[in-house]
């Protein structure tokens, strides 16, 4: 298969990763140009070992790190000032994984570096986000193990956890005491109550963004209203939580829109 073939799928793909990354469309464009230009200057270039779209990213982000293609203007976007804050690679493998959804092997193959250091990568993103927009986190959770776990990688991120509720009662009530700005909850409680009643209930009083930390996926994806848009399957990784509560905070950057967020581990 022909370069031009294997790529041309991921192109809009690729477009929309450069705009994100550069700031602009014009901008983010011009890269991908100069990405094509170079592919055409130098087809052995290509890495055909990987997957078209892994080389792909790969080759973009050798032009990125090594070509200045013009200026790289700050978007009006509600979330370009604060990717711009981020340190570059730390941005490059953030994006990758929340806007691309490549696991951190492909991300690796893409930064060239390995899978270690792309997980410190992602923490130092998360940290940056953090240091921005850090927030009050309330977890909804009746495994005091599990709880406290979750308290522990939410407050490695900058966050400051102002309740753990394990029942329905607790969790309205700290809820209303507090205002968090992000809300981690189970589904099943401890006095067989049910969390996703708990976060409905917060979200008729205020908006709040979401992330179900659950043994119990099936119980959310029935095809109802609301369901959640971040959900993560216990037993999680710990860096997939981390990196979740980042992309849920980074992409609600006020902590304060309706709808419930979730991401399937």
């Amino acid at each position: 298969m022909s370069i031009s073939a294997a790529i041309a799928p991921h192109l809009p793909y690729l477009r929309r990763f450069a705009r994100i990354l550069s700031g602009s469309q014009s901008s983010g464009d011009a890269y991908v140009v100069a990405t094509l230009e170079s592919l055409i200057a130098d087809p052995d270039g290509f890495d055909r070992s990987l997957q078209p779209k892994l080389a792909l990213y790969r080759q973009f982000l050798a032009i990125w790190s090594t070509v200045n293609v013009g200026e790289r203007p700050i978007d009006d976007g509600e979330h370009q000032a604060s990717i711009e804050a981020l340190t570059p690679l730390p941005r490059q493998a953030f994006l990758l994984a929340t806007v691309e959804g490549f696991d951190v092997g492909d991300i690796g193959l893409v930064l060239g570096v390995d899978e270690a250091e792309v997980t410190a990568l992602l923490d130092t993103a998360g940290r940056e986000i953090a240091d921005q927009i850090a927030t009050d986190v309330l977890i909804i959770e009746d495994e005091p193990i599990i709880a406290m776990d979750i308290e522990s990688l939410a407050e490695q991120l900058g966050h400051r956890v102002t309740g753990i509720a394990r029942t329905h009662r607790e969790a309205i009530a700290m809820a209303e005491r507090s205002k968090p700005g992000l809300v981690l909850a189970d589904v099943q409680l401890a006095d067989g109550s049910s969390g996703l009643d708990a976060v409905n209930e917060i979200l008729t009083g205020y908006d709040v963004p979401v992330i179900f930390v659950t043994a119990y996926p099936e119980r959310l994806l029935t095809g109802e209203r609301p369901e959640p848009t971040f959900l993560i399957t216990k037993p999680f990784q710990a860096e997939t939580l981390k990196a979740v509560i980042s992309q849920a905070l980074f992409f609600n950057a006020r902590a304060r829109r309706p709808d419930v967020l979730a991401a399937q581990a």
